[in-house]
């Protein structure tokens, strides 16, 4: 099966096998010059790269074109342009080489992902990254949500926070966590729980102003939204995995490579008698392999193979949309 992920800012292409064994994982990452994302320009560097990107999955793999079952492609949730390129080359790749197309939803190759790798039954899922913060749980064929971001995810709270006080946007996870070791001086921000779901926009502009206002060390501001926004994160977590009966929770998407919230994460499930298992750190960011993965298993379930003329995009296509078939 081969997998063609083009959400946001990332292209990749995925192969694995009927084991569920990756084969291959080529992927180009778009970094701005400056600013955030600009979707035209996130899906210009999809339709750029993702020819070069299949031609090294299939070099990576030592497979012949001819071997593929299936192709599919991420159909949503996700910025609209680049869906729209992503779904143009996975359209061209199934007729080029005559193979059935798979749309799949981001956020469940995600978890499917994880579940795969992890080898894990029914986890209570906390997914994390640029563009999504959700709890989900699988019951009756379908994955649940238990909680969620009401406004803005948490990676867009850290990119846009860590471009604001003078930071990389390129590395802004990983710079914000280094930097946060060295705060000393924690500053009160706005903690936005409700039930469990999360607020992360109060926290932003308050952070921001922090710099911009008052001049805060950015340390000590890496430091203090860190603390703030894991510890609602963990608070939700914990609400949801008491609820939901779960034994183990499963940490997804690419801020999953933070170290801290890891900790929190940790604290919660062994306090409530569970386990936290963690997507390995090269697979928790977007990816080919996962929209593979999860293509693997709706084409064993022979389902949700669709015509070229039903491929059309779904920018804000939710996951408990879907019937999951197995």
């Amino acid at each position: 099966m081969l997998g063609i992920e083009g959400t946001a800012h990332t292209v990749g292409v995925g192969i694995v096998d009927s084991a569920f064994n990756i084969c291959a994982d080529a992927r180009a990452t778009f970094n701005p010059v400056s600013g955030g994302i600009h979707p035209r320009d996130a899906s210009l560097h999809i339709s750029e790269n993702l020819p070069k990107m299949i031609e090294t999955a299939f070099y990576q793999s030592g497979i012949d074109p001819s071997e593929i079952n299936a192709i599919s492609f991420s159909q949503g949730p996700g910025l609209s342009p680049c869906l729209r390129s992503t779904a143009t080359g996975a359209r061209a790749l199934s007729l080029a080489l005559d193979k059935p197309l798979i749309g799949i939803n981001h956020a469940l190759a995600h978890i499917e992902l994880g579940v795969t790798i992890c080898n894990i039954e029914d986890p209570l899922t906390l997914y994390v990254s640029g563009g999504n913060t959700q709890l989900t749980a699988y019951a009756n064929h379908r994955y649940h949500i238990f909680g969620e971001t009401q406004d803005i995810a948490i990676g867009n709270m850290i990119d846009t926070v860590a471009r604001a006080i003078g930071y990389d946007y390129a590395l802004a996870g990983p710079i914000i966590e280094k930097e946060a070791k060295l705060g000393k001086k924690f500053l009160f921000l706005p903690y936005s729980v409700k039930g469990t779901s999360v607020a992360y926009s109060g926290l932003t502009t308050a952070a921001i102003r922090a710099k911009i206002e008052f001049n805060e060390d950015p340390k000590d501001i890496a430091y203090s939204i860190q603390e703030v926004a894991f510890a609602m994160l963990a608070e939700i977590t914990e609400k949801a995995f008491i609820v939901s009966g779960r034994k183990k929770i499963l940490l997804t998407g690419g801020v999953a490579a933070n170290k801290r919230l890891k900790e929190m994460l940790t604290i919660v499930a062994e306090e409530n008698g569970g386990m936290l298992e963690i997507v390995p750190i090269k697979l928790a960011g977007d990816n080919g392999v996962m929209i593979a993965m999860a293509g693997l298993k709706f084409w064993k379930a022979g389902k949700y193979v669709i015509n070229i003329s039903e491929s059309f995009v779904k920018p804000k296509w939710r996951i408990d949309d879907i019937f999951i078939p197995w």
